[in-house]
């Protein structure tokens, strides 16, 4: 029940930011938080993460697809791990996945683009949303653990 909860909390928080950067941004210039590194923008991602794979051919539905298969394979992962005490630091990190998948996946289905606003431009960053960095961070960490702390995980 509390992995439904955190879920719960993140995708609200990034379906949450997404909201009020439709309503305070879309049509708006950028807004400026630290001069010449960070600001707040309006973009309509129709690629991935980061934008990559952006204005392709490949299309929402594709994409959406490809979510909705990387989110089951996550679901997979998080019911085949032993429920026991030892694994609790890995299913934490995937709950980050599995709301990462879901915030961006609500974006596709929803409107047919992600909204993005997080834009470091001082090295010139892809716009990016918290559900990216949900994803990211995840990723690095489920890798690191994997590679460290679960190296006997089989499936």
């Amino acid at each position: 029940m509390k992995s439904i909860l955190i879920v719960a909390l993140l995708v609200l928080l990034d379906q949450g930011t997404k909201l009020l950067t439709i309503l305070k941004l879309k049509g708006n210039p950028p807004l400026t938080v630290l001069k010449g590194i960070f600001e707040l923008t309006y973009v309509e991602n129709t690629g991935v993460a980061f934008g990559i794979f952006a204005n392709k051919q490949y299309g929402p539905i594709l994409l959406s697809v490809f979510t909705g298969i990387i989110f089951l394979l996550i679901l997979y992962f998080w019911y085949k791990l032993p429920l026991t005490k030892k694994y609790d630091t890995i299913r934490f990190v995937l709950l980050f996945l599995i709301a990462g998948a879901l915030g961006n996946l609500i974006d596709r289905v929803r409107l047919g683009y992600v909204v993005d606003m997080l834009h470091f431009y001082w090295f010139e960053f892809p716009v990016f949303n918290l559900a990216d960095i949900y994803v990211v961070t995840g990723s690095l960490v489920l890798i690191g653990l994997v590679m460290t702390k679960y190296k006997d995980l089989e499936f």
